[in-house]
Order: C-alpha cells, then sequence, then structure tokens
C-alpha cells in the first residue's frame, strides 16, 4: 500500500515538473508581476484554498489593495493575471480573439452544455443571434408584472425580519432572482421564496456551491478526481433533478404550444408580447420551428443558462468577470507584460472604484453619472454588463429587475449596512417605514 501511495506522489511531482518545464518561458514572464509567493506544485492557492465565499471576496480585495493595479497568482500550474485599470479591462473586452472562455468554464459544462455563456465560435455566434430577440423590449415588458409579484412576495417576508436587528440579506434576494428568472425563462412558477427547501430549489443553491468550491481547489479540476469525490458524488445527484425539472417543463410546454398551435401561427412576436406572457422558452421553440432546428438538449442548455446567469452568477465569478484566455502578448501601462497563454482575470468591481475615475469611489454620488461629469472619463470605467463581442446578452432584462426589486424594498424600509459600504459586507438591518 505504501509503495502505491509513494507510486502517485511521485507520478504527481514528475507530472507537476514537466508542466512547470514546458511553461518556463511563460513562469518567468508571469513572475516580473506583483503577487502572493508562488509555491511549486501549489501555486498560490493555499492562500483561497477552503475559504467560504465572504472569505475568498475579502482574499482578493486585500491582494488588489496590496498590488493594484495588476498582480498575478497561479491556480496550480495555471497563471492568472488580475486586471483592475479601465484601459487593462479595455484591451481584453475590445480583442476580436478573446472570444474563446477559459478552462475554468468547463465546469459548468455538465450543467449548461454548450449553451450561450459556455458555447464558442460559429456555435456562440449562431446561438446568440438566435436568442437575441427573446430579449427584445416589448417581450420586456411583459416580464415587469413577474419582477412586481415576486418583489411584493420579497417584501412582505423581509417584513418579518424588519426588528433593527442586522442579518444575511443575500439568501432573500437572491431567492427573489431565482422565482424571477424560474417564471420568465420556463413561465412556471416554483416559488422559491415560500418553500425554499424544494428540491429543485435546493439542487440550483448545491450545485453553485460546488462548482465555486471546484474553481478555488485545483485538486478538483480533474474530472476523474471529482467525480469520485463527495462534492461530485452530489454534484452529479443534483444534476438529475435540475435537469429532470427542466426536460419536464420543455415536454410540458411543447405538449401546450401544440394544442394552441393554429391560434399561436396567426400571431407575431409584438402580438404575443402585447396578448400573452411569454416565457424566454416560448421564444426558443417559436425560433427552432421558424428557422434552425434546436433539439430539445440544445433547447435545455439555453434554458439551464438563462437559470445560472438569470439569478446568481457570484457563484463562480465573485467580484471579477471571470478568466478569459490571453490570445496574444500586449503591454500595458506601467510598463507591465501580459503574457500570451495566461489567464486574464478582470476585477470589475475594482474598476468601479478606481479612485482614477472615480474620486471617492464609496460615496454613493449618483451625480457622477451626469453628462457633464461623464465627459472625458474612459468609455471602460464602467462596465457592469462587460463591454465588446461578449456583453451581456440580458443586460436591460436586469437594469429593470434590478429598478423594480429596488424600488419595492426602498418604498418599504430604510436598508443599512452593518459593516458599511466597504468590502464584501451582506449583512443589513432593516426598519419598516
Amino acid at each position: 500500500m505504501a509503495s502505491m501511495v509513494l507510486l502517485v506522489v511521485a507520478f504527481a511531482v514528475a507530472a507537476c515538473a514537466a508542466l512547470l518545464l514546458k511553461n518556463w518561458r511563460l513562469f518567468r514572464a508571469i513572475e516580473k508581476l506583483p503577487g502572493p509567493t508562488f509555491v511549486p506544485f501549489l501555486g498560490t492557492t493555499y492562500a483561497m484554498a477552503f475559504r467560504s465565499r465572504e472569505e475568498l471576496l475579502h482574499v482578493f480585495d486585500s491582494m488588489a489593495e496590496q498590488y493594484w493595479p495588476i498582480f498575478r497568482t497561479w491556480f496550480g500550474h495555471i497563471p492568472e493575471v488580475h486586471l483592475m485599470k479601465a484601459e487593462y479591462v479595455e484591451k481584453i473586452m475590445t480583442s476580436s480573439e478573446q472570444i474563446t472562455k477559459a478552462d475554468i468554464y468547463t465546469f459548468l459544462h455538465p450543467w449548461l452544455g454548450d449553451g450561450l455563456l459556455t458555447s464558442t465560435g460559429s456555435k456562440w455566434h449562431s446561438r446568440r443571434k438566435m436568442v437575441t430577440p427573446a430579449f427584445h423590449f416589448k417581450i420586456l415588458e411583459n416580464f415587469v408584472d413577474v419582477f412586481a409579484e415576486k418583489s411584493q412576495i420579497l417584501v412582505d417576508i423581509l417584513k418579518t425580519k424588519a426588528d433593527d436587528r442586522p442579518f444575511d440579506f443575500y439568501p432573500y434576494i437572491t431567492r427573489c432572482t431565482l422565482d424571477i428568472i424560474c417564471e420568465t425563462a420556463m413561465g412556471t412558477a416554483i416559488d422559491a421564496q415560500k418553500v425554499s427547501d424544494s428540491d429543485y430549489v435546493s439542487a440550483v443553491y448545491r450545485s453553485g456551491e460546488v462548482i465555486m468550491k471546484r474553481a478555488r481547489e485545483p485538486w478538483l479540476r480533474s474530472d476523474f478526481i471529482f467525480r469520485r469525490s463527495s462534492a461530485g458524488r452530489h454534484f452529479y445527484k443534483d444534476l438529475e433533478i435540475m435537469h429532470g425539472f427542466t426536460k419536464k417543463v420543455i415536454s410540458e410546454r411543447k405538449l401546450s404550444r401544440q394544442s394552441m398551435k393554429q391560434k399561436t401561427m396567426t400571431q407575431n412576436v409584438d402580438d404575443l408580447g402585447r396578448k400573452r406572457r411569454v416565457a424566454f422558452l416560448d421564444m426558443l421553440l417559436e425560433a427552432s420551428e421558424d428557422s434552425q432546428k434546436l433539439t430539445d438538449q440544445e433547447i435545455q442548455e439555453e434554458v439551464d443558462t438563462f437559470m445560472f446567469e438569470g439569478h446568481d452568477t457570484t457563484f463562480l465569478f465573485g467580484n471579477s468577470l471571470g478568466d478569459v484566455p490571453v490570445g496574444q502578448s500586449s503591454r500595458c501601462s506601467g510598463g507591465y507584460q501580459l503574457p500570451k497563454g495566461a489567464m486574464a482575470m478582470l476585477h470589475i468591481r475594482k474598476v468601479h472604484q478606481d479612485p482614477e475615475h472615480w474620486p471617492d469611489p464609496e460615496r454613493f454620488d449618483p451625480d457622477r453619472f451626469l453628462p457633464e461629469n461623464a465627459q472625458g472619463r474612459h468609455p471602460y470605467a464602467y462596465v457592469p454588463f462587460s463591454a465588446g463581442l461578449r456583453n451581456c446578452i440580458g443586460q436591460r432584462f436586469a437594469v429593470l429587475e434590478e429598478k423594480t426589486v429596488l424600488s419595492y424594498i426602498l418604498r418599504n424600509f430604510r436598508v443599512k449596512a452593518v459593516e458599511g459600504m466597504g468590502g464584501a459586507a451582506q449583512a443589513v438591518k432593516l426598519n419598516a417605514r
């Protein structure tokens, strides 16, 4: 038994050494950037492993403060360059070569398949073209009723918590957004706010946590190891629940459409938007019937993608936009080199806190966005929905949803962050108005 363990360890050491030798040139270029100490075989993951979501955000905040505006980390043997200036982010977002997603997105493939978030190349272009009509403003206007209904439920629940004692607001808002995206994406209600322990809701949250765990622990990167780990076994059980739910909804929706086909065939998208609420799933089914045929599997990929992106993308990416492979070396201001082969991690929140563009960035000041105050500001100093070819297709949906939910909360409560506005504080106090 001992000899077998030694053999496995020796093999792992040899494999890591081979990878380091292969990437020696990249290693030398990356190590010229500031960052935490590199440890052979571990990289810099020792600073991130076994930490909660909140702790991980604080780790990155601390590194960002220490090394701003650029630093490097190692995810095992994979180098990541963290960018926090508008001009650095612009180089990545405007590059026609940077539409390929990083390897970390493969963690989402078992759940989302080759949907809009994870696909690349011609498949991504065709899917983007097909999905775009689902975000037409006439369709989005019909979702306001859903936003309002779910926001009122949230307010009613929060009224039971408004006793001037701090509590974690995060679970409540994510269940509200899960309710919203499920009804708008699939046309079915799951009542996540009222029945938070349903099989589907629980599976969604557990899966998100497992994906995040895998993203910060490089030994779980291997599919072989992950499938045999406790986290992996639970993840694939939850996948059966989530995929079973979406398959059932798609099947029922198709049957419903067939029974209404004669009526539906006489209506265009504008008519449908005015006369009845159309879910994104309806738009996919209609597009599939009218143009490019999509299989049920492909439709499921997009519906699952809507569900994932529509309620909590911080599961995986926290305070950043995520990793993008660097297709070609480029030089940034300050003498920094962004080497080909590294992963560029865009820290959007830190870009939005750059005092060069946002004096006293933690102060709430809507006047910053007035036209006269925005003149001369770098166009990539504020990119909450990314930019370029892979900008967020659902940004209009998100803004409309955000405005509706916030209006309900602020009309009913006074909200105060317990630890102030700095950092990633999620505990709040609510006072009923």
